[in-house]
């Protein structure tokens, strides 16, 4: 299972985890998905309990993750803005995180879709994936180079974390209804 995390870390961090921190990440989580108790009884400062709606190893991957990796937000517009902050000011979007306030959740997800899809022209853009269970926050997701995305869904089913591309999961969602 290590291999598998140290990978779906390494691609969903896109560049912005070095690989020594993926590798920390990675261990840590595999350790805790073998063996829970120990784990937690190793690492006494960790702060998680069986009501938590994740398993321990997931726990220790989402956990880990920078706010430059792990988007948490409670609104389009919010999640929108630590985007484009991830990316610094030297990459320019059209779309602005005002531009998505007043706007239903599908029509926002496409706006912000079709912006991430036009970056990283030689990974076919970005996908915006809901990632793992929220625990605080409405949103919580992270990018995906386009050419990565089906082997990142491949290694999510493997190691058992939730993984979905957040367009089409709304879309999908909203034509059940």
């Amino acid at each position: 299972m290590h291999a598998q995390l140290e990978e779906l870390i390494g691609k969903i961090s896109s560049g912005c985890l070095p690989q020594d921190e993926i590798t920390r990440i990675a261990t840590e989580a595999a350790q805790a998905y073998a063996d829970p108790v120990a784990f937690l009884a190793a690492n006494p400062d960790i702060n998680y309990d069986d009501s938590f709606p994740i398993p321990l190893g997931e726990w220790m991957v989402v956990g880990n993750l920078p706010e430059t990796v792990l988007f948490q937000a409670d609104s389009y517009d919010e999640l929108f803005r630590q985007i484009t902050e991830s990316f610094g000011a030297e990459v320019s979007f059209v779309l602005t995180a005002k531009q998505l306030q007043k706007v239903e959740p599908l029509k926002a997800l496409n706006r912000i879709q079709v912006q991430l899809s036009s970056l990283s022209k030689e990974t076919q853009g970005y996908v915006l994936v809901d990632f793992s269970e929220p625990l605080d926050d409405e949103l919580q997701a992270v990018l995906v180079y386009t050419s990565d995305l089906p082997r990142v869904l491949e290694l999510a089913v493997e190691v058992g974390i939730y993984a979905a591309p957040a367009y089409e999961t709304l879309k999908a969602a909203q034509a059940e209804q």
